[in-house]
């Protein structure tokens, strides 16, 4: 178990979190697919002592944003700042510790960034031009990248895809393999001409691959997903777009002209450009960035989605060697896909552009408490399989686990004790209580406060988040089983000094709680913390057994959870 203070350990750790498109509001699945699994990673962390940068933003450029834009008759700059502002509430709601939340469009340092790699790659000869067929809107007369045009997968039939990758087989699409093609320009048949691109040739790469796949830290669905891919084998990818929107092809040839980067070529050098501008803002140099990116000292963690699985273990790694400098990624932690279930209603997929979806911002306007959203992603996290949220689940879970069993614990014994333990003068105090006077009871429930921290921690560590979670929530039951079974209520008449030790051991276990789960429900723990006079950055994860809570200003708590009676929004 790591019990460093905040001061002690340096171990040095860069997490980044998907970057989501800025043409849309943010919605369950977001949540647990990448963010709340990496807040609660970057959490603890701080917690250990890490030195810790949390970085993420909005992925403004390509077709997606330029759809939106459309839609909505902005340009897609303006959609891009919209949207971005809107992620960013909500992830601050939701409290997404992030050190940044910026954007592709407006870091300052990512245009140049992207280019100078691109240009790299291009220098070492890994990038080549070449002539390509591509859909084509003749109506419009204009190519068609990726997801302006529709049609059915070629490898398992789905239909209504986009012309970038199947979202039910995950297989890579393009002019062979996606089948009665259509414009979402036009809505007509898309046609194929040919136009020329830049390639990066994915099988120079595959040795890379493997030898990163045999190191990494993946779960073993994702390695299994990427280990089909390369067995399959690996194609030339286009680097560059025929597309208004996004970073300047950076080479002085005439067929570059009006070309951008691909926009999931320059979305992960986002993780870096991101780096930077927090490096500026923080110690005014951006080539600090260095420290992060190009140290063997720095352990570099990806979490994302499933559907982003081919870029971040296949693309990505192959960019990152070929460019040469840049640290590959210790671990990405891939979550599947969340669906949702309405009650009365079948299970759906989430999708944000068919509208079923549960909206974070709804939840936020609602009153829903957010951090019973966090528990509730977590507990039902799509970790090894697709889970499904259900709103009215989710009810029962925050009224039965949160209110009832978390909250009713910590009300309780903090009401008895400054009932029936009142300081005549001066604020009530944690009781002292005659070491003689503690039994097995007592100490096998101190053994499972340590056992509980020893489990959490090695699940935090191997990012089971979930796991975690559901040890922490036992040892909260059994917090309640051993105040039943001394029976405090009825001692507290015949034999106070026994009393003492029965609250004193329980509230010894409140703190403890209120440090495990402040990676989970950073405002519980909060107020759980408070009532010990504690604030959340004076806390250590070793203070879950170390620190002494006896003799401590002890005061009555906010209310953890209140009740939810009505019914949350839905899709």
């Amino acid at each position: 178990m790591n019990t460093d203070k905040r001061q002690g350990s340096r171990r040095k750790v860069l997490i980044t979190a998907g970057l989501p498109y800025s043409n849309g509001r943010l919605h369950v699945g977001h949540l647990a697919g990448a963010y709340i699994p990496a807040d609660i990673y970057v959490r603890y962390l701080r917690l250990t002592g890490a030195d810790v940068r949390f970085v993420c933003g909005s992925d403004d450029h390509g077709v997606a944003i330029m759809l939106s834009a459309e839609k909505e008759g902005k340009t897609p700059a303006e959609v891009a700042n919209f949207y971005r502002e809107k992620q960013a509430q909500d992830f601050k709601a939701l409290g997404i510790s992030f050190d940044i939340y910026s954007g592709t469009s407006i870091n300052p340092y990512h245009a140049k960034a992207s280019q100078d790699f691109f240009r790299s790659l291009y220098d070492k000869g890994y990038l080549e031009k070449g002539s390509t067929r591509q859909f084509y809107d003749e109506a419009r007369s204009a190519f068609l990248p990726d997801r302006y045009v529709k049609g059915t997968c070629g490898f398992c039939g789905t239909r209504d895809q986009n012309g970038d990758q199947c979202e039910s087989c995950g297989k890579v699409l393009d002019v062979d393999s996606l089948k009665d093609a259509t414009s979402v320009l036009s809505g007509e048949p898309a046609a194929i001409k040919d136009t020329v691109h830049w390639f990066l040739d994915l099988a120079r790469f595959k040795s890379e691959v493997e030898a990163w796949l045999s190191t990494a830290v993946l779960r073993d669905h994702t390695r299994a997903y990427v280990n089909g891919l390369l067995s399959t084998g690996l194609v030339k990818r286009a680097m560059t777009r025929d597309i208004s929107w996004g970073i300047p092809v950076p080479l002085e040839d005439k067929d570059a002209l009006g070309k951008v980067l691909y926009v999931w070529f320059d979305a992960p050098i986002g993780y870096v450009s991101n780096t930077m501008a927090v490096c500026a803002e923080r110690e005014g140099d951006p080539s600090k960035v260095d420290e992060w990116w190009r140290s063997p000292e720095t352990e570099v963690l990806h979490f994302i989605g499933e559907d982003n699985t081919i870029f971040h273990c296949v693309i990505w790694i192959a960019m990152l060697s070929a460019e040469g400098t840049l640290t590959l990624p210790k671990a990405v932690i891939v979550n599947q896909y969340l669906n949702l279930q309405a009650p009365g209603e079948d299970v759906q997929k989430i999708s944000k552009s068919r509208g079923t979806a549960v909206w974070v911002g709804d939840l936020v306007s609602e009153g829903v408490p957010l951090d019973s959203i966090r528990y509730y992603l977590t507990a039902i996290a799509p970790e090894r399989a697709r889970s499904v949220y259900k709103p009215d689940d989710f009810v029962l879970r925050h009224n039965g686990e949160l209110a009832d069993a978390l909250g009713n614990l910590v009300n309780r014994i903090t009401s008895f004790t400054l009932k029936y333990c009142a300081s005549e003068s001066g604020p009530t105090l944690v009781p002292y209580y005659d070491k003689a006077l503690v039994f097995e009871p007592d100490r096998a429930f101190t053994a499972a406060l340590e056992d509980t921290v020893t489990t959490v921690t090695k699940e935090l560590e191997a990012f089971n988040f979930k796991a975690a979670l559901e040890r922490t929530m036992e040892f909260a039951r059994q917090c309640t089983r051993y105040v039943d079974e001394k029976a405090p209520w009825t001692t507290r008449k015949t034999d106070m000094e026994a009393t003492k030790v029965t609250l004193t051991f329980c509230l010894r276990a409140i703190h403890g709680l209120g440090v495990l789960l402040s990676p989970f429900m950073p405002t519980a723990a909060a107020k759980i913390l408070a009532a010990f006079g504690r604030l959340p950055e004076e806390v250590a994860w070793g203070d879950v057994v170390e620190f002494e809570v006896v003799g401590r200003p002890l005061s009555q708590p906010e209310i953890l959870f209140q009740k939810i009676v009505a019914e949350l929004p839905a899709a």
